[in-house]
């Protein structure tokens, strides 16, 4: 009796879900992304995802262990296996020369904390930590203050 029962629930149910229309699709035109532009348009390329900004004076830092920004535009100084466009300026050799600041040391010790004579590989890409000032607004609103003690 109880298998019974059973069977007439899940044929009940199997019919509900067989009989439920399928849910219809938003209008792309009326859905919108974070930044309130519609999804249907033609996609931007990453490169102008953003704006640089190449004001030469770095903006001020948010919180304590923040990295520096970069305050140049870097969209043209490649950072691959084989060269490191950041460290013809940014090198301890080249850095009075072409009057950048110097990498700081702690870009010369390893994952162990050992001092190395060059870059660490872990910090030798430099926009995994230093990224470019912009002027992009928050996706969505919020109420972030900067650390007290940097104002």
């Amino acid at each position: 009796m109880k298998r019974a029962l059973q069977k007439i629930v899940l044929g009940l149910v199997a019919g509900l879900l067989i009989g439920i229309p399928p849910v219809q699709a938003d209008d792309p035109s009326t859905v919108k992304s974070l930044r309130q532009n519609s999804i249907d348009g033609v996609e931007q390329d990453a490169q102008h995802f953003r704006q640089e900004l190449d004001i030469g004076a770095t903006l001020p830092r948010d919180f304590v262990q923040q990295p520096p920004l970069v305050p140049h535009a870097s969209s043209n100084f490649p950072v691959t296996l084989q060269f490191n466009k950041c460290l013809d300026c940014h090198a301890w050799g080249r850095a009075q020369a072409t009057n950048s600041p110097k990498i700081s040391v702690t870009h010369f010790r390893d994952a162990q904390g050992r001092e190395l004579s060059s870059v660490s590989p872990g910090r030798y890409f430099c926009m995994q930590c230093h990224v470019t000032q912009s002027d992009a607004k928050p996706l969505v609103e919020n109420i972030f203050q900067r650390v007290p003690s940097l104002n």
